[in-house]
């Protein structure tokens, strides 16, 4: 008896992933067994199915179009071994080149060139001189299987050579096809809608239905006689940056007034408004492409003029005019110095107090990444943190501060005068660093400080995320939990590496801007009040703290004032130069605070702007909103690639390997079960769902990679790399290093660093061979000491009681500016050796040793030390474990710097 046939395992995450290099690569397929068929090394049957394969998918790309496409398949039918070769290996070199955006005789055939109308044989007809961005454009309409090339040619027939842009259409017939198209295809960049599609697709879609199902757009969720609205709320979820029109050939004036229709940019009278429509789709994306600081710079730079201000570098003559320095305009060219100049009339504006194009850049931006205003900041994120706390905290207020954070939020509150009330991440102590907070540890700082009567000194819960090793918070129930207990809290998110987040419709909503949108959103809807009362009610009128840590609190949206601050590095994963970073804010209560806001720019911006960098944040922009989803689905693809290719090969995995989720956060934080990306079994849903609760998830493009076990430890491997081999990495641990995809990598990049990995692996094989038992014994040494005989790593222990002035019993916080301060005085101040016995014995009998600066050893990259804090045995121990080189803030030579017990003890008096 025959067993029934196996169900095919559910897709993997990496396969949607995949898509856009497993498309091309699809088609190399195709054309190496075409080749393989007209060279008699194939077998007609192998073109078909490798045809058959790539089929589906072609119909949400505008190339090669259904015209190439039945030319294929009726070479191939009629048994044209070389014509069916010829052009697969033509549209494989245009999809893998993207040629086919330029050139227009990558879309012509001898068959459409025979059948077709000459003036519609080459969509890219009116191009005219010169390079013209392309784009396509979903358009959603009844019938688009059997109309589509009517569609098609009615809008080719309206381009013009004044265009700005060339786009080329890609009809659909339904709702899911819709979807699909947008998730697969990045050069969408406009959505038309025509109303009576259907919403099922005749299409078998089994990964699509299941993201369907997950994100809630499935048939059960979206109501059929609203289903142009309901499309058009899914496609601003999906990717909000994409312009939506929809045609009717009803009351179009209603529709227009429909809350439900907010997103929709235009809604036409589908009768007579097609060229309406062609314009208002080439509006729409030249709004996008414009960058108005940038545009203005380079009509600035064609001027001429003549400058007597202070910054002789402008224009370039005192550097092209040089004998001595003449290289320097070779090397950067002269577009760089014709841009420079240090004022701020004439056309161009004041970064500090901007009226024209910089404040209209910013406007632009804040759209983009869904904030209320946007402030473009050149001296990077450290910077933008500094601002947000100078403006927002003042002397006394707590903040809720994880320790491991960068530093620029330490220094921001002794300069602000808050307290900070430092809270642990969890340790992850076999790679030497740590995660990020759980939420527990935040709601009992807030619920202690409750106790105490001490809640409304709260002011802020400042958090990175993602954090350096790629940690990622639910920032939506992180916000919610806490503005439960207290409902003005104020959010800063350093979201320095992870800006790019926003283009990606599985990461977005664990932005801070992402979260603040939906939970805005669901304080308007009436559930919510619903859903406070019932909590309310279950919990009672005075419920007990245990029973609130247990609770997943809600909010009363009638009290919530949501006050979210998010700083972007744009440098670390967007194309802005080095520095160039953004502060982005959607604060209810922003008009009481904007002036303060501003004399924090004031205070920490300098007045001398590099022209460049603002520029470079006005153009990254326009980038991420015209094509920032395919690069960073890329980014994401890339680093699938290298997790898979690392952690598979035979020989390189014994030595390297890339830590998946479940070894990066303990299984309490991974409520959902979720392993890692490539874990056998693990399906799409099982990816989504873990987005959707568990309380971390790992940004899949930081990839930490161990070295510890090829014996090498992570400063030793990263300096070998870049000098041996010209492959640079960022952090370093003890026996890590971080790998980062971004939007510059490409898959040649993969495959470089497989090499090297393998060769390093090979050398490593070969010294084990010929080394003997001594030799394999070293080595053996040389892992356990970087893998298992690692340092404790020391959770913040106190603040000194002369530091913490009014602080409450339970609570940690304490007054760090005071400390730092204080350390200003030598005479107040002493200093003792790591190793020397009065170290031990001071731990031992006290006095205690009390920190007179932040001591911030690089790796693991955060202060273990802080001005103020009682230094105890475990970070003693720490410290001396520890064998980096590089420690801020700590002379080996002079040691341990110290307040004196008799200078704190003056603090106490005071």
């Amino acid at each position: 008896m025959n067993k029934p046939a196996a169900a095919p395992p559910p897709p993997g995450v990496d396969h949607f992933f995949s898509f856009p290099g497993a498309r091309a690569d699809r088609w190399r397929a195709l054309h190496a067994a075409a080749r393989g068929w007209e060279q008699g090394d194939a077998a007609p049957a192998e073109v078909r199915e490798a045809f058959d394969e790539l089929l589906p998918s072609e119909a949400f790309f505008a190339y090669p179009g259904r015209g190439l496409l039945e030319s294929l398949r009726k070479r191939i039918e009629g048994g044209q071994a070389g014509a069916a070769a010829a052009l697969a290996r033509r549209v494989s070199e245009a999809i893998l080149t993207r040629s086919y955006k330029t050139d227009p005789a990558d879309w012509q055939s001898a068959e459409i060139a025979a059948e077709a109308p000459a003036d519609l044989n080459t969509p890219t007809l009116a191009r005219g001189q010169g390079h013209r961005p392309y784009f396509e454009m979903l358009l959603v309409a009844p019938g688009a299987g059997s109309r589509g090339e009517n569609l098609i040619t009615q809008i080719r027939r309206l381009r013009r050579p004044e265009d700005a842009f060339i786009y080329e259409p890609v009809p659909v017939g339904s709702f899911e096809e819709a979807i699909c198209a947008i998730l697969l295809n990045p050069a969408i960049a406009a959505v038309t809608l025509y109303e009576g599609f259907g919403h099922e697709s005749p299409s078998e879609l089994p990964l699509l239905r299941e993201f369907l199902v997950s994100a809630g757009f499935d048939a059960g969720h979206v109501a059929g006689a609203d289903l142009p609205l309901s499309l058009a709320a899914a496609v601003k979820r999906i990717r909000p940056e994409l312009d939506l029109y929809l045609l009717s050939d009803r009351h179009v004036e209603r529709i227009a007034g429909d809350p439900r229709a907010a997103g929709i940019r235009r809604v036409l009278y589908a009768v007579e408004e097609l060229l309406e429509l062609h314009l208002c789709v080439l509006e729409g994306v030249g709004e996008r492409f414009r960058t108005p600081f940038f545009d203005n710079l380079k009509k600035y730079a064609m001027r001429p003029i003549s400058t007597f201000h202070a910054l002789p570098i402008a224009r370039g003559k005192s550097v092209f005019k040089s004998d001595w320095i003449r290289d320097m305009g070779e090397f950067y060219g002269l577009n760089i110095f014709l841009a420079e100049s240090s004022a701020t009339t004439g056309g161009l504006d004041s970064l500090l107090e901007p009226t024209g194009n910089i404040r209209e850049a910013q406007a632009m931006a804040a759209r983009a990444f869904g904030a209320d205003h946007v402030f473009f900041v050149t001296n990077g994120t450290s910077t933008s943190n500094k601002m947000v706390h100078q403006a927002l905290v003042a002397p006394g207020d707590i903040v809720l501060l994880d320790r491991n954070c960068h530093k620029s939020h330490h220094y921001g509150l002794v300069l602000a005068g808050g307290q900070p009330l430092y809270i642990d991440a969890f340790p992850m102590t076999e790679y030497s660093m740590y995660g990020a907070v759980p939420l527990a540890s935040i709601k009992k700082a807030l619920l202690d400080l409750r106790a105490e009567g001490r809640l409304d000194r709260a002011k802020m819960v400042d958090l990175t995320n993602c954090t350096f090793d790629g940690h990622i918070y639910n920032t939506r129930r992180v916000m919610e939990e806490c503005l439960a207990i207290k409902p003005d809290l104020i959010f800063l998110w350093d979201e320095a590496w992870f800006g790019f987040a926003r283009w990606s419709p599985f990461l977005r909503p664990r932005t801070a801007m992402g979260a603040a949108e939906a939970i805005a959103g669901w304080m308007r809807d009436p559930a919510s009040v619903t859903a406070y009362e019932a909590q309310q009610a279950e919990l009672g009128e005075d419920p007990t703290e245990a029973a609130l840590m247990q609770a997943r609190l809600i909010p009363d949206p009638r009290r919530i004032r949501l006050r979210v601050y998010q700083t972007n590095s744009t440098h670390k994963s967007m194309s802005a130069l080095r520095q160039g970073s953004m502060l982005l804010v959607r604060d209810v209560d922003f008009a009481e605070v904007e002036a303060q806001f501003h004399e924090a720019v004031f205070t920490h911006a300098s007045t001398s702007p590099n022209q460049q960098l603002i520029a470079s944040l006005d153009v990254a922009r326009r980038q991420m909103e015209l094509e920032g989803y395919g690069l960073v689905a890329n980014a994401i693809e890339i680093a699938l690639d290298i997790r898979k290719e690392v952690n598979a090969h035979p020989v390189i995995s014994k030595y390297f390997r890339v830590l998946g989720a479940d070894e990066m956060i303990p299984a309490e934080y991974r409520q959902t079960g979720f392993e890692d990306f490539l874990r056998p079994g693990v399906s799409w849903t099982d990816q989504v769902r873990s987005m959707h609760e568990d309380e971390f998830c790992l940004d899949p493009t930081r990839m930490t990679l161990v070295c510890g076990t090829a014996g090498f430890d992570g400063t030793q491997f990263k300096k070998l790399m870049a000098d041996e081999y010209d492959i640079q990495f960022n952090k370093t641990s003890r026996n890590s290093v971080l790998l980062q995809s971004n939007i510059n990598n490409t898959r040649s990049d993969v495959a470089n660093l497989i090499r090297v990995l393998l060769e390093i692996s090979n050398g490593l094989e070969a010294d084990l061979a010929g080394g003997g038992e001594t030799g394999r014994a070293s080595f053996a040494g040389r892992v356990k000491s970087l893998m298992t005989d690692v340092p404790d790593l020391p959770n913040f222990s106190e603040f000194h009681e002369a530091f913490r002035w009014d602080a409450g019993k339970t609570t940690p916080e304490g007054d760090m500016r005071s400390a730092f301060y204080s350390a200003y005085y030598a005479e107040g101040c002493e200093y003792l050796p790591l190793d020397s016995p009065e170290v031990d014995q001071r731990l031992k009998d006290g006095p205690a040793m009390i920190s007179a600066n932040f001591v911030i050893p690089y790796p693991p990259g955060f202060p273990i030390m802080v001005p103020g804090q009682v230094i105890s045995a475990e970070t003693i121990d720490f410290m001396r474990k520890l064998d980096v080189k590089e420690i801020h803030g700590f002379e080996r030579a002079r040691g341990l710097k110290l307040i004196r017990p008799d200078n704190a003890r003056d603090h106490i008096r005071k």
